[in-house]
């Protein structure tokens, strides 16, 4: 990277120290991943986190790609023998491509336009004549240029008026201060389109019928539904703004206190130049720049959402029954035990329109696998027939003498995971409602183990997903992926093909052969017996081993979050405390460390601050999971019904999703409440996700239920507040 870009990427990021965007730029290029720098080096990015350094990888690229451009645009003109010292400095001293493309627009190479039709009869020097603002009548100089291609004075004023409009339409300083006044002035509106209203016979986009907002305030929520109906032929869209001040910054600009015969010419040319070229063009580029805006936030909402679910805590040690709730073709029942190993499945037919006797037979036949089993969590899957098989499962447990509970688990995804290769491998003899019934299940054990194993996009936890590039979703959700994975870390012993896949420096191939390996010589012993999987070489080694956990194996540190590379300092500092390695993880250990002054323990044994704590968290806590530090499910014995709720009620329900206007909670009905925005708090949120994600158990209380249209408001602010 040269120092040119190094300097813009800087300018770009001034939070950043130099050295700190120095350091992160070479560990990126030395093929370092993001979760391996921002775990393990530490020191050396001055304790960058990921969405930090993220930051500044994607600003690096852009200011690449921006490089890049200005120097295609430099030779193009050069090539044209039209590059000036003064074009060249703008064009180099660009920060944003809509600043080159603006440069760039009087050289592009277009199509005959009526411009260059006048330009090619000789009437450019009269074109050049009228901006000096002579005296002289326009009629008197343009005789001269009367010819074949120009039959008369009226053709010479036309061509004249083109070559002026275009030249006007092309200065990037108008087309930049237009653009700046149009995004600070403007204002956005939406109207029905004549017969748009029978193309929205739910009237999903009633709001937008008349609707109209300052540009610069437009929220990305609307901006992507005021699309969609555009697109759907509903809504009629445009940005309006005073072209009366448009004019007169032209008037200024191009006129100023000349006066004559001219000006008239002139005054024609800019308006008409703004009309046809100027205001449309900047229009589409407002547009596409809010658009592009509402996607990005669209995808970094979704990814917030993603990461919250993946995060979830998870169920551990507990007998589990997936149930796939259906009418017609029953319920999918699969029974995992604690460490989420198949055990059994059934098929059962609680609910119409199955026959008399199936239904019968049911409710024996699943309490008989729950008692057999000793199950004690049932994940019943939120899709059709849910609310019915609840009321089922509630039913059962009344007849158990044990202490049984369930939980209703949102199923996105399910159907895709079942159909899918990963699936079919796993499960081979199964039909496909039936590994649904597993994963449904395994998502209550595991919510990031089963859930990296389907498409994100599949899981349905964002606002217009559909409405955003793919690929910039796609790049996003695995980044997320990525991240949490890696946040967790895996148990190499356990860890699925999926899973390992999305460990720092591994590849689907590596992952692969990670498996293979463990399936053909049994389960790893130690970190360092990873160095015998094949293609799995030293840069791989380094970046993935401190991700991947050992349980019960030869070396106690082979368990925690410290890289073998810091395994001398750790025992260091066990033997300074006359500790054994077999006391990690103990009372003695905890005890012992809380007394160490870390600042002095850093410099004797000249490790970085961060990278000790790390050390020393590991030590006192091997094995630790963080997401045992978030929100359990709820479990519960009892069904509630839409009917039951009333105005001021209190309940506890769980997040289920995340967008701009509020929150989605489920309190154990059939439609999940909203939350809307001004209930999530006494104090003002500009952005839900500030207050709550995906996941947390809030406590809320009813505002409003209306059966009819299947809606529950709901406020997390008390009424007492």
């Amino acid at each position: 990277m040269d120092n040119e870009t190094l300097t813009l990427i800087k300018r770009a990021l001034p939070a950043y120290k130099g050295r700190q965007i120095d350091v992160t730029l070479d560990l990126l290029n030395d093929n370092n991943t993001v979760p391996f720098i921002a775990r393990y080096r530490k020191e050396m990015t001055g304790n960058l986190d990921e969405v930090e350094i993220r930051e500044i990888q994607d600003e690096a690229h852009r200011i690449s790609k921006l490089q890049q451009r200005k120097q295609e645009v430099l030779n193009q003109i050069s090539e044209q023998g039209k590059l000036t010292a003064q074009l060249s400095s703008a064009i180099k001293a660009a920060t944003q491509l809509q600043q080159v493309e603006d440069l760039y627009l009087p050289y592009k190479q277009k199509r005959r336009t009526k411009a260059t039709i006048a330009k090619d009869a000789g009437l450019f020097p009269l074109a050049q004549w009228v901006m000096q603002f002579k005296q002289e009548p326009f009629e008197t100089v343009a005789k001269q240029y009367v010819n074949d291609q120009v039959p008369d004075l009226q053709s010479a004023r036309e061509g004249v008026h083109e070559i002026l409009a275009e030249a006007i339409g092309e200065r990037a300083e108008f087309r930049e201060w237009i653009r700046r006044y149009t995004q600070r002035n403007g204002i956005l509106t939406s109207k029905l389109k004549r017969n748009g209203q029978e193309k929205d016979d739910q009237q999903i986009y009633k709001i937008y019928y008349d609707f109209q907002s300052a540009f610069k305030k437009v929220s990305p929520y609307q901006t992507l539904a005021i699309n969609r109906g555009e697109k759907a032929g509903i809504l009629t869209v445009k940005i309006g703004v005073d072209d009366s001040a448009i004019e007169r910054y032209l008037k200024f600009q191009l006129i100023a206190q000349h006066q004559g015969p001219a000006v008239e010419i002139v005054e024609s040319a800019y308006q008409d130049a703004y009309k046809r070229f100027i205001g449309p063009a900047i229009e589409r580029e407002l547009r596409k720049a809010l658009t592009e805006t509402a996607q990005d936030h669209a995808i970094q909402v979704f990814g917030n959402n993603l990461y919250h679910l993946l995060m979830q805590a998870p169920l551990k040690n507990h007998i589990v029954m997936g149930f796939d709730p259906a009418y017609r073709t029953g319920c999918k029942l699969a029974i995992m035990d604690g460490n989420g190993k198949f055990l059994a499945k059934q098929v059962i037919y609680p609910h119409q329109p199955a026959s008399e006797a199936k239904r019968q037979q049911a409710m024996p036949a699943f309490i008989k696998l729950l008692n057999d089993y000793q199950v004690d969590m049932i994940a019943i899957g939120n899709g059709t027939a849910s609310r019915e098989s609840e009321q089922f499962v509630a039913e059962a447990i009344k007849q158990i003498n044990r202490d049984v509970r369930y939980t209703i688990v949102n199923e996105a995804g399910a159907s895709v995971y079942s159909a899918s290769a990963v699936a079919r491998a796993e499960f081979p003899d199964f039909n496909v409602e039936e590994r649904s019934a597993v994963s449904i299940g395994r998502r209550l054990q595991d919510p990031l183990a089963e859930l990296v194993k389907i498409d994100p996009k599949s899981v349905g936890v964002g606002q217009y997903q559909h409405d955003v590039p793919e690929s910039g979703l796609d790049e996003q959700l695995d980044r997320v992926v990525e991240t949490a994975v890696n946040q967790v870390g895996v148990d190499l012993n356990r860890a699925s093909i999926e899973l390992l896949a999305h460990i720092s420096g591994l590849s689907k191939q590596t992952a692969i052969n990670i498996v293979t390996y463990r399936e053909k010589h049994g389960s790893f012993n130690s970190r360092p017996e990873l160095k015998k999987v094949p293609r799995l070489g030293p840069k791989a080694y380094e970046q993935s081993v401190g991700f991947l956990r050992i349980i019960n194996g030869k070396n106690v540190l082979d368990n925690t979050d410290i890289h073998p590379e810091s395994y001398p300092v750790a025992k260091k500092i066990l033997a300074s405390l006359d500790l054994k390695l077999t006391q990690v993880g103990t009372p003695a250990v905890a005890s012992a460390l809380e007394k160490l002054n870390v600042d002095r323990l850093s410099g004797q044994l000249n490790v970085g601050k961060s990278t000790l704590q790390d050390i020393l968290n590991s030590l006192q806590r091997p094995g630790r999971d963080r997401r045992d530090e978030m929100p359990a499910p709820i479990l519960r014995t009892d069904v509630l019904q839409m009917s039951d709720l009333k105005p001021g009620m209190k309940l506890q329900g769980t997040v289920r999703n995340v967008v701009d206007f509020g929150v989605f909670v489920d309190i154990g009905v059939k439609q999940d409440g909203l939350v809307h925005i001004s209930h999530l708090s006494k104090s003002y949120v500009s952005r839900p996700a500030t207050a709550v994600s995906v996941g947390d158990i809030v406590t809320v209380w009813v505002l409003e239920v209306d059966e009819q249209r299947h809606r529950i408001q709901l406020t997390m602010v008390s009424p007492n507040d």
